[in-house]
């Protein structure tokens, strides 16, 4: 696999887990694995993806609760459902457009 490949998803779209029953919003992208080797081999080796591919952050939201998760390209697919993803952070980081798009918000203040 090409380790520049460019990422399938961006920032602010609606995703689902492949495997497991969460949805999120997308946050940050990183372009290959960057996150804690402790956290790689935690992954039940059967379903650990490949560390060169895209990595996503997400403000995920299950049946239970809401969390940030970090998710391989492999495993995400485009979330179709109609129902927004209610994380409580999104309003901290997005704005919603007129077609219902999270829009990745600008702040001027620093």
């Amino acid at each position: 696999m090409d380790v520049n490949k460019a990422a399938k998803f961006g920032i602010g779209q609606q995703v689902r887990h492949r495997h497991f029953p969460f949805r999120g919003i997308i946050f940050d992208v990183d372009p290959t694995f960057a996150n804690t080797e402790e956290w790689w081999e935690s992954i039940p080796e059967e379903v650990r993806p490949v560390k060169n591919q895209p990595f996503y952050h997400l403000l995920a939201e299950n049946e239970s609760s809401y969390y940030v998760a970090y998710v391989s390209e492999q495993n995400l697919l485009v979330d179709e459902a109609p129902e927004p993803v209610n994380h409580p952070q999104i309003p901290e980081m997005f704005e919603i457009d007129d077609h219902g798009l999270y829009k990745k918000r600008t702040t001027t203040a620093h």
